[in-house]
């Protein structure tokens, strides 16, 4: 594999530690170069909006329940492992109601819970959790979306803040 093939897929990589839809991948990675950040940040937000209900599946299944150490050391798990640590991450209470919350959420829905867990407590999150357990299925879809969206947008930021302009892979 030539150096600018595998450049290539590594900057495909880094888009599915994102978000793992390989569509919006395909979309992101052909749209390069970027001439900023925040010409990156625009075009994956775009792309991402919205998420088919099949999209969110594919992209659920690429991360972890809250409360669970993923599994792996590729950059996903990476960052999971990252945005799932909290100062009250200690708490066995706060976590047994995190689990038991996660079942009911995956009954309800049919799907793992997911939210932008970096910069929140496991107080908020299990209060976010039983606020989106009484939602309507439609409108709890949308929410994933958008949690999607957000930690996309996240991770970018972590990936790309520090990278040389224009932002692609070569060719």
């Amino acid at each position: 594999m030539s150096d600018r093939t595998e450049a290539g897929e590594r900057f495909r990589d880094e888009l599915r530690a994102c978000l793992h839809v390989e569509r919006w991948v395909d979309e992101v990675a052909d749209a390069a170069p970027y001439a900023s950040l925040d010409a990156l940040l625009a075009v994956a937000s775009a792309a991402a909006t919205p998420l088919t209900p099949a999209e969110i599946d594919e992209a659920l299944a690429a991360h972890p329940r809250i409360g669970e150490k993923p599994a792996g050391d590729g950059a996903a798990a990476r960052f999971s492992r990252a945005e799932q640590s909290s100062a009250d991450a200690g708490d066995a209470e706060l976590a047994a109601a995190i689990v038991a919350g996660n079942r009911a959420y995956e009954e309800r829905f049919a799907r793992v819970f997911l939210i932008r867990a970096a910069g929140r407590s496991r107080s908020e999150i299990l209060a976010e959790l039983d606020r989106r357990l009484a939602l309507d299925g439609a409108s709890e879809l949308a929410v994933v979306g958008e949690q999607l969206r957000e930690i996309m947008l996240l991770r970018l930021e972590k990936l790309f803040a520090d990278a040389a302009t224009p932002i692609s892979a070569p060719a």
